[in-house]
């Protein structure tokens, strides 16, 4: 029986560090943009939501994509738009589910009005919505739509000047 209980204490911990979750942070847009300022990576800033089903639907690509070309120091950042009631612990269990790795962080803004030209002048609120900024070569596109993986490829490559 101790030989059991061991074994499973195994597991469980094998199977937990397999995937962990960190603490959900949260920004004000502020911060958004002292990251798009200081950062050595390119930048994929995504804003999305539990709710939005494009949003869900695209991020595994935006996943994908972002670790297939981190060796040229590719970042991704995922900012949720939920309501304030869904953080944290919403919104951990919704990306624990889903199983994404990424920098996921809340974004603590109520004004679109103040944030979204912040982001865009083009932004009307609408998400999924992804920036992608390269600070190296003064890259900068906003994307106000759901990429397929292949446009989402394309933009990467774009900022990063392969073609």
């Amino acid at each position: 029986m101790q030989h059991e209980k061991f074994l499973l204490a195994c597991f469980i911990n094998l199977c937990s560090s397999h995937f962990t979750l960190s603490a959900i942070k949260k920004y004000k847009i502020t911060a958004i943009e002292n990251l798009i300022a200081t950062s050595d990576s390119v930048l994929v800033i995504n804003f999305w939501a539990t709710f939005c089903k494009p949003c869900v639907e695209e991020i595994p690509d935006l996943i994908k994509y972002t670790n297939k070309y981190k060796k040229d120091k590719v970042a991704l950042h995922l900012i949720s738009l939920d309501l304030e009631d869904y953080y944290p612990a919403k919104i951990k269990k919704f990306v624990a589910a889903k199983k994404y790795v990424a920098n996921i962080t809340w974004l603590d803004e109520t004004n679109a009005d103040y944030f979204c030209p912040i982001i865009s002048p083009d932004w009307s609120g609408a998400i999924p919505a992804t920036l992608i900024v390269n600070r190296k070569n003064g890259y900068r596109k906003f994307y106000e739509k759901k990429f397929t993986a292949a446009e989402f490829e394309n933009a990467l490559k774009a900022a990063l000047n392969i073609y």
